[in-house]
């Protein structure tokens, strides 16, 4: 049995953006998967921000309660990768419930790592649906204190 994926492990404060520059879906999908670019966890961000897009157009990522969590397989992330940001202005995202979302949540990785990548997506679901803590995420003051709440919330 594998062992349990934990976003903490994951999620650097390199890897969050707080607050999101971006004020659309597709600005924001271009901004997260730059973070990746910038700190090293893929090869090609065209590429990625293409998987990412195309996945986009099969079903909206926006799982509900101001929270999307888009995601991707590609060749040109060579192990499971995440990137998270702050959206103080809600953005419109085409959401399950119809809402415009605060946080995101993007995950990449090859094909590969799938078993991972769907480890992480549900580890990622399960905390957001805590109330508590996803206020204390889309409130956060910076990156640090957002990777900080998210490691509490998983030894908590």
């Amino acid at each position: 049995m594998q062992a349990v994926v934990l976003l903490s492990e994951l999620l650097s404060s390199s890897l969050v953006k707080v607050p999101l520059e971006a004020t659309t879906k597709d600005g924001v999908l271009a901004e997260l998967v730059h973070v990746l670019t910038l700190d090293g966890c893929i090869r090609d961000e065209d590429e990625v921000l293409r998987v990412i897009r195309e996945r986009e157009a099969v079903l909206s990522t926006g799982i509900g309660n101001g929270v999307a969590i888009p995601h991707g397989k590609s060749m040109a992330a060579p192990q499971l990768s995440i990137a998270a940001g702050v959206a103080r202005v809600p953005i419109e995202y085409d959401a399950l419930d119809g809402e415009p979302v605060h946080l995101i949540f993007l995950l990449v990785g090859p094909e590969a790592a799938a078993g991972a990548h769907i480890k992480a997506l549900s580890r990622i679901s399960r905390l957001v649906r805590q109330p508590e803590l996803r206020q204390r995420l889309i409130d956060a003051p910076d990156s640090q204190s957002f990777v900080q709440s998210v490691r509490e919330a998983e030894i908590g």
